[in-house]
């Protein structure tokens, strides 16, 4: 299916036609396993839904271009529809898009001035817990390393570096059940949210400059659950907050942080995963950076580059989707930027 895609736009549909949902990524894995054997010059291998290649030439640096086969749920948007040159779906931003352009370096590179090895992987959309490269670094660490990775996240096709942290985590508050009629005998939990939900309001969120790379910090309420039926007084209620930290802050700081901010209340930390620096001073980024030609900014948003900086492989975010149109109902790509990204990395590989 994938092989018989005749240009970018094409094969990016193709992409978005399989379904990938996080956790259900063998199809797409296996057409993807099906096409990089095609390709004489490279070596490939498979780790359960991810799919890896490389070149061996002896070259004195190793890139690693990497992306994530799954997308968030899809909402009534596959198959894919085109409108000039806008393709629209799940996934068509982040990162079906970023993955096109992998399959089409992987094809039409035979004999690139860097030894490329490209990554294809799993569970990135979910826990951390259940990201492939996890699983991938325990059973072929040799895989990851080199002295670039390129993340295909989107960035609208310019470099963003580093990422933020991210902390999820739950406050859970009680209360005293009782019947709606005589709700003055009870202790509303629901209510007991008020003054939680109001310290996000009230939130003063910090910005930080690491190396020109603005990164904002930001601290949202983003589930609440609670009730037991439509006459009863609740006794328990939940809120969920997710913190996205900037990189200059580890893990620790972050999580002792959220405690100071909710000092009055439990705190159950369910989900973190630490940012990573620019990294810009990295001879092997700024060699990107300036094959790229555009200043680089900050990520918004967590990404695996801190995956790969904590193994000591300088990363960056560089790909074709928009990332303010990722996981919305009305994703969809510029195809012609796909076409550009393409190109700066086929040219910076050759």
């Amino acid at each position: 299916m994938l092989q018989s895609a005749t240009d970018l736009g094409e094969l990016t549909a193709a992409l978005v036609d399989i379904p990938s949902v996080s956790g259900d990524e063998r199809d797409l894995a296996d057409e993807v396993e099906v096409a990089l054997r095609g390709a004489e010059h490279l070596t490939v291998i498979r780790d359960g839904d991810a799919v890896l290649a490389r070149t061996d030439l002896g070259r004195a640096e190793r890139v690693v271009i990497a992306g994530h086969l799954d997308t968030v749920p899809i909402a009534d948007n596959v198959p894919s529809q085109r409108d000039g040159d806008r393709l629209y779906g799940c996934g068509a931003s982040d990162m079906k898009s970023g993955l096109a352009v992998m399959l089409r370096l992987a094809a039409s590179v035979a004999a690139p001035s860097r030894d490329v090895t490209y990554v294809f992987y799993d569970c990135e959309e979910v826990e951390s817990a259940r990201n492939g490269l996890i699983r991938l670094g325990a059973n072929m660490p040799e895989w990851l390393r080199g002295d670039l990775a390129v993340l295909m996240e989107p960035t609208g096709g310019v470099v963003e570096a580093g990422c933020q942290g991210t902390v999820r985590f739950e406050i859970p508050l009680s209360g005293r059940r009782a019947h709606s009629a005589r709700s003055w005998l009870g202790d509303n939990a629901i209510h007991a949210a008020a003054p939680v939900l109001a310290t996000h309001a009230a939130y003063d969120a910090r910005s930080v400059d690491i190396d020109g790379c603005v990164y904002r910090e930001g601290l949202s309420a983003v589930g609440v659950t609670g009730g037991v039926a439509g006459n009863v007084i609740p006794d328990a209620c939940t809120v969920v907050v997710n913190f996205r930290f900037a990189p200059d802050r580890s893990e620790d700081d972050a999580v002792a942080h959220v405690h100071e901010v909710f000092a009055s209340y439990d705190v159950v930390v369910t989900d973190l995963a630490g940012g990573a620096l620019p990294g810009l001073a990295a001879p092997t980024v700024a060699d990107f950076v300036a094959a790229v030609g555009e200043a680089p900014t900050a990520k918004y948003g967590w990404t695996d580059v801190a995956r790969f900086a904590a193994l000591g492989v300088p990363a960056l975010n560089f790909g074709p989707g928009d990332p303010n149109l990722a996981h919305t109902r009305d994703e969809w790509v510029d195809l012609t930027l796909v076409e550009r990204c393409a190109g700066v990395l086929e040219r910076y590989l050759r």
